[in-house]
Formats: structure tokens, C-alpha cells, sequence
């Protein structure tokens, strides 16, 4: 009987010592894809894209407007204090990005 506590506790004890050296690696990874926008004056947004978003976003206010190669807007509106990110084509669909 002796033996087999003593052999458990060995078994226990080796375990114990191995779990605690091995160290934890976390690899994180990320890539960020973001077209280039360069900012445009907010009476060069199209009047579709207006539309769109007054209709869509009632109550809030146009604050910035950025243009891609792509002709697509991402435009930055804002409800209060609370600030959004939108993105449109020049015929003011909603883009998902």
C-alpha cells in the first residue's frame, strides 16, 4: 500500500513539475486591407449619396467625406456624440467594408 501512495505521488509530482515549464506562446496575427481615401470637400459629395444618407440616417450630420480611386465614399457622420462610418459608391449604395 505504501507503495502504490508513494508511487502516485510521484506520478502527481512529475506532472505538476512538467506542466509548469512549458511556456505559453499566443500568436497573434493580423492584416489590415484599407484602400487608400483622400478627403474631399463635402460639396463634391454627389447629391445620390446625400440622399442616401438622409434617408438611411435620419437626424444626422455630414461631418467628413473621402473619395477612392475606386469612386467610393467613405463618409463620416455623426448623431449627437456619437460618431459613424459609412461607405457608399458614387450612385450612394451602402458598401459593407
Amino acid at each position: 500500500m505504501k507503495k502504490l501512495v508513494l508511487s502516485a505521488a510521484i506520478v502527481l509530482g512529475s506532472l505538476s513539475v512538467n506542466a509548469a515549464i512549458l511556456p505559453a506562446i499566443s500568436i497573434t496575427q493580423s492584416v489590415i486591407v484599407q484602400d487608400e481615401f483622400t478627403e474631399v470637400a463635402l460639396s463634391a459629395v454627389p447629391a445620390e449619396v446625400k440622399s442616401t444618407i438622409e434617408k438611411s440616417f435620419p437626424n444626422t450630420k455630414l461631418e467628413k467625406a473621402y473619395k477612392n480611386e475606386k469612386n467610393e465614399y467613405k463618409l463620416e457622420i455623426s448623431s449627437g456624440d456619437k460618431k459613424y462610418t459609412i461607405f457608399t459608391d458614387a450612385s450612394g449604395n451602402i458598401i459593407k467594408k
